[in-house]
């Protein structure tokens, strides 16, 4: 599943948000934001979309910078400045830059891992001394326990990627 989502990661994220294609000459001050910031980062242009929300929000996704999507909603394209949306927008191409998505996928599987590891340990694990009380609670344990420490382990990993996408951001911008 983790793969799957890794190869259509933008098409995902696009239709959950049901975002749509947007051309150059609905907005061009999205364009020309995207490409100057895409020619300073040596990544190619990505796909520009727009999600009909009042709500200020951006993203973006794609496996790798060759198959990225940006999407940004009406509702931040009202509220930001041109220099603010440029910012967000540095912060969006940043994780396409530095293939956060990929980073994220790996974090996933490992996350999943961890949680398949303990399922094996409780169904299959106890050897020869299966009646012994601690051995039910180490099991029992360790199925609520490790599904919490890859969520700790993603959630770490998450936070390390904003920060490094706010880094790049600013200092492409």
């Amino acid at each position: 599943f983790n793969l799957l989502a890794y190869f259509f990661s933008d098409k995902m994220a696009i239709a959950a948000s049901r975002a749509r294609p947007v051309t150059e000459t609905e907005l061009p001050h999205v364009y020309g934001i995207v490409r100057r910031l895409a020619m300073q980062m040596d990544i190619p242009e990505p796909r520009i979309y727009v999600i009909d929300s009042p709500q200020p929000n951006a993203f973006a996704t794609g496996r790798s910078p060759r198959h990225a999507a940006v999407a940004v909603t009406t509702g931040i394209l009202q509220t930001l400045d041109n220099g603010e949306l440029e910012a967000v927008l540095g912060h969006e191409l940043a994780h396409v830059q530095n293939r956060d998505i990929l980073i994220a996928s790996i974090a996933a599987m490992i996350g999943a891992a961890l949680s398949i590891v303990a399922r094996m340990g409780f169904w299959f694990g106890g050897g020869d001394n299966r009646n012994n009380p601690l051995g039910a609670i180490g099991a029992i344990l360790s199925l609520i326990i490790a599904p919490f420490v890859a969520m700790l382990i993603q959630f770490a990993i998450s936070r390390t990627r904003e920060f490094q996408a706010d880094q790049s951001g600013a200092e492409i911008t």
